[in-house]
């Protein structure tokens, strides 16, 4: 199964922690329900101890973060008096004695926790909180463009009518499908199945049936096409250029041709608009 979005967007930011902390270990996790998080990501642990730990609001550092809604921290985690110990198991078993937690906030409210963390009770410094909360910030604005992207299409996409051979709960597999086949196809060697595969894109595409009236006539560049396929999905510009093995600069490049090309202000006015001229399901 492909990896979502979230689970890129969250493997970024913890790899950017590590490189801009200095911090050995970062891993994290998005709630599950409004008092859980469970984390999913793990970077630079030596042991499996971490991953999948389901962490509740007000219980160990990442739970107290995610309570008070803003970042915690402790020199040693086994010995603290700041924090209770449900997790000391997993984190003796990972070595971590200096740690910091950091929540994610949406629209003031907790979306999930980031932390990095040392193996040595060391006092951590203003670096490394910045660093932890620009990391929590790149997550944060990720899940905030896919919460306007999926507002959007709530809003703005009529369903299929009635007889359509895709069902109305069915869109998002038939987008996922089609944005994956649009990274897929500059990989592919064979003309033939490359062309196949656009083919099967440009049905996909336009399987809600004709362009919407009024709807600008464009003509966009492959490559331009893949971006806004990511951007629909909620992908900010450092996932789609990950998905798509292109640089971030590139990316850029490409989105703002196709908002030009669409005559859109934002990345969201130009997936609808794409949309709209039947470029994208």
């Amino acid at each position: 199964m492909p990896e979502s979005f979230e689970a890129v967007e969250m493997q970024a930011a913890l790899l950017r922690l590590r490189r801009t902390s200095g911090l050995p270990v970062a891993f994290g996790g998005l709630l599950s329900d409004s008092r859980h998080a469970r984390i999913a990501e793990v970077n630079g642990a030596r042991t499996g101890a971490l991953r999948g730990l389901v962490i509740s609001s007000g219980s160990g550092l990442g739970g107290k973060s995610m309570a008070l809604s803003r970042p915690c921290a402790v020199t040693d985690y086994r010995s603290s008096r700041h924090i209770s110990h449900e997790y000391d198991t997993a984190v003796a078993a990972e070595g971590l004695r200096s740690v910091v937690a950091v929540p994610v906030v949406v629209r003031r409210e907790v979306r999930g926790v980031l932390y990095g963390a040392l193996r040595e009770p060391l006092t951590l410094g203003d670096r490394t909180f910045d660093a932890a909360v620009a990391a929590a910030r790149d997550v944060e604005q990720a899940l905030v463009v896919r919460d306007e992207v999926r507002q959007l299409l709530a809003a703005g996409r009529p369903e299929p009518p009635a007889g359509d051979l895709v069902a109305p709960g069915a869109w998002e597999d038939v987008r996922e499908a089609h944005r994956e086949l649009r990274a897929l196809m500059p990989k592919v060697l064979d003309p033939a199945l490359r062309d196949e595969l656009a083919a099967v894109c440009g049905r996909l595409a336009s399987a809600t049936g004709t362009p919407a009236a009024g709807a600008r006539e464009v003509r966009l560049a492959p490559r331009e096409i893949d971006v806004l396929a990511c951007v629909a999905a909620g992908a900010t510009n450092a996932a789609a250029a990950e998905r798509l093995g292109l640089r971030p600069e590139t990316v850029k490049g490409y989105l703002r041709s196709a908002m030009r090309r669409l005559g859109a202000h934002t990345r969201l006015e130009a997936v609808v608009a794409a949309r709209r001229a039947g470029l994208l399901p």
